[in-house]
């Protein structure tokens, strides 16, 4: 197991946001947490990052309680956040962005090795990579979020809302990316509005109401379940 999250009780002021939340990642899955918006996923991947400091519970990192650790030793561990709505550095260039990504190292081989591979996964990025980020189109913008997450080496990958803004064609290619990266051994946890897309690339997935769990299976038995049916897939 690489990602286990125990009884998660977060807080902002007076509202409860995550009330005892559980749930886990396997070593080489992916997972999804689907539900509305306000439901608690960009707070539980935030709290998993050490930027949110929950009141109670546990998040267990490949068996290391990493629950009070900062946020910069977190990245140092193996786990990495792409924030929703991309949050590039516009003014930097596309090459400036990815070393900001592998900030935390000073593994020059292994940096170089990094940058090879996402301009494997991303060959736009090669061709942009003295371009601008604020310049990028939104799809353009969306890869470039993802390679900067792939610098830091991750062992985890936390995707947030990866297809917001995107065309059609583009969030089926992100998604193909998505499983891409999953397959060169890069577990990944997913927190997606769409439902449809995120539950065909995931292994299972857990569905959020109001800061809690209420519904979690593999990602067949979560599509064929008339409550997600009805609620997030249209049916």
């Amino acid at each position: 197991m690489i990602l286990e999250v125990k009884d998660l009780n977060v807080f902002y002021g007076a509202i409860h946001a995550l009330q005892g939340i559980s749930f886990h990642v396997e070593e080489g899955e992916i997972v999804t947490l689907i539900g509305a918006n306000g439901a608690g996923k960009s707070t539980t991947l935030n709290t998993i990052c050490g930027l949110i400091r929950p009141r109670s519970g546990h998040i267990i990192f490949r068996g290391q309680d990493i629950t009070k650790t900062s946020a910069d030793r977190i990245v140092k561990l193996g786990i990495s956040q792409v924030p929703e709505g991309r949050k590039i550095f516009a003014p930097l260039t596309v090459q400036e962005n990815l070393e900001m990504g592998a900030f935390t190292r000073n593994d020059k081989q292994g940096i170089q090795r990094s940058m090879e591979r996402v301009f494997a996964s991303f060959p736009r990025m090669k061709e942009r990579l003295a371009q601008r980020g604020g310049t990028l189109s939104g799809g353009e913008q969306q890869m470039l979020a993802v390679s900067r997450g792939l610098m830091s080496d991750p062992k985890l990958l936390l995707l947030d809302e990866p297809s917001m803004g995107l065309a059609p064609i583009l969030v089926e290619e992100i998604f193909e990316i998505i499983q891409e990266i999953n397959r060169q051994g890069v577990s990944i946890l997913l927190v997606e509005q769409n439902a449809n897309m995120a539950l065909q690339v995931a292994h299972r997935g857990y569905v959020l109401e109001t800061g809690r769990i209420v519904l979690e299976g593999t990602a067949k038995e979560l599509r064929e379940n008339p409550q997600v049916k009805v609620a997030y897939l249209g049916g």
